[in-house]
């Protein structure tokens, strides 16, 4: 008896090489330190703006993040086309340095936070912190919390695209004005 082509057999191993297909075309984000970014800046004749995500061990929400945003594959083509991607621990323990200063690990409580990650969310440590600096390190703007896609990839646009230059955010988002 010859079985049916359209056996649930051959249906569930076709939607297994579909998925592993699928899965190759992913983008993935290629995460630089930061002073991989900055010396891109510095060196690449045309650089990218900088995108920094704060982070900490022990954050759930930062890793929600890394998992429902940053491997979201129209928000990682999107970010790994037009920014350098930085990851930077919050309570990391080495110096970095910084438009010609050293910024260092501070011990408080029982774990302690990096001045520069403090420089970066404006005194206000709250994880996750996603910070954007145009193609010169300059800030453009901290925008604490954890982001979904969607919302996201609309904050990294009116950046990457510099939407920035012409409207404010609120125009951009179509939000009422204050």
């Amino acid at each position: 008896m010859k079985r049916p082509f359209f056996s649930s057999t051959n249906i569930i191993l076709g939607l297994a090489f579909l998925l592993g297909t699928l899965q190759g075309f992913a983008q993935e984000v290629k995460w630089l330190t930061w002073d991989e970014a900055a010396n891109l800046s510095a060196t690449v004749e045309n650089p990218k703006k900088v995108f920094i995500d704060v982070y900490t061990d022990w954050c759930g929400w930062c890793k929600k993040m890394d998992k429902d945003t940053f491997q979201n594959p129209e928000v990682a083509a999107y970010m790994s086309e037009n920014y350098y991607m930085v990851k930077l621990d919050g309570e990391g323990k080495e110096p970095i340095v910084y438009k010609g200063k050293t910024y260092k690990f501070v011990p408080s409580g029982r774990k302690g936070y990096h001045e520069f990650a403090a420089t970066l969310m404006q005194g206000r440590l709250s994880y996750p912190t996603t910070i954007f600096l145009d193609e010169e390190l300059n800030m453009l703007s901290p925008v604490p919390g954890y982001q979904k896609p969607k919302p996201f990839l609309n904050i990294a646009r009116y950046f990457g695209d510099d939407i920035y230059l012409e409207k404010d955010w609120n125009t951009y988002a179509g939000k009422p004005g204050k």
